[in-house]
């Protein structure tokens, strides 16, 4: 562990080295923010799966990689006189004592609940009236991201379920509605009610302090091991998974499930 001043020392090197690799790399002088968004969507992809894993030396190593991202920009912006790294870490402390009253002023707080809603309350304040509470959330977000975020947003104001219990009522709501459309047969109105019924499940997610999509990301790969045990059973015994019946699946899959539990 490094102290302030080594750690500002790195800090230094690192935007010292960044001006060298923009004048004498031929890769880095060409890129543009358009060529580093997809490479930047990626680390952060990379950040959360280090998350997931729980993996403090990837998570250092990813981390690092996005903080290159992040001065990269920074240097890009600085070329062109629109801002430097240095605007962008007054912008982000200015924001945050700003949006941290409680912290920083004299604003009392009761929990964090009635933080995110004071948070939400001076980032509109900030935009001015015209801005809608949603118009925040990025329209490239995927679909589970989003309504979480979605919903973060609307109980940021206050538009949240009284007891969040109340939530299951909807869950069941939606379910019928589902299977009614099921029984129809109309894709297009299965589609909606599959929808909602997947918007009310992110509210019970976000209601009961569960990210939706680290669930889901941790499920996905739950089914790759498990899917991948039943696979390498499967050959060493000289077969191929079309030979086998469900059944004979069936087995390998709960063996699976038992490795796990012993573990």
């Amino acid at each position: 562990m490094n102290n302030r001043k080594e750690q500002l020392e790195s800090f230094e090197k690192l935007l010292d080295i960044m001006d060298e690799l923009r004048e004498k790399c031929p890769w880095d002088k060409k890129q543009t923010f358009e060529s580093l968004r997809r490479l930047t969507i990626e680390e952060v992809y990379e950040l959360g799966d280090a998350i997931l894993k729980n993996n403090l030396n990837e998570l250092k190593k990813e981390l690092g990689d996005l903080l290159l991202h992040i001065v990269f920009y920074a240097k890009l912006g600085s070329e062109v006189n629109s801002f430097d790294i240095g605007d962008v870490i007054t912008q982000l402390t200015d924001k945050l004592i700003y949006r941290h009253p409680h912290v920083f002023g004299d604003i009392s707080v009761a929990d964090a609940t009635e933080v995110e809603q004071n948070w939400e309350a001076l980032k509109l304040k900030e935009k001015g009236r015209s801005n809608r509470v949603l118009e925040g959330v990025p329209a490239a977000l995927p679909a589970l991201v989003k309504s979480n975020r979605i919903q973060e947003k609307a109980r940021g104001v206050g538009f949240d379920w009284e007891v969040k219990e109340q939530v299951w009522d909807k869950v069941k709501e939606e379910l019928v509605e589902f299977e009614l459309e099921m029984k129809a047969g109309e894709v297009v109105k299965m589609e909606q009610e599959l929808g909602d019924l997947i918007f009310s499940l992110v509210n019970v997610a976000r209601l009961y302090d569960i990210d939706p999509e680290s669930a889901l990301e941790r499920t996905n790969q739950k089914f790759i091991r498990r899917f991948n045990y039943l696979e390498e059973q499967t050959l060493l015994k000289g077969q191929s998974l079309h030979d086998l019946t469900l059944a004979e699946m069936d087995v390998h899959w709960e063996a699976a499930k038992l490795l796990e539990k012993k573990m």
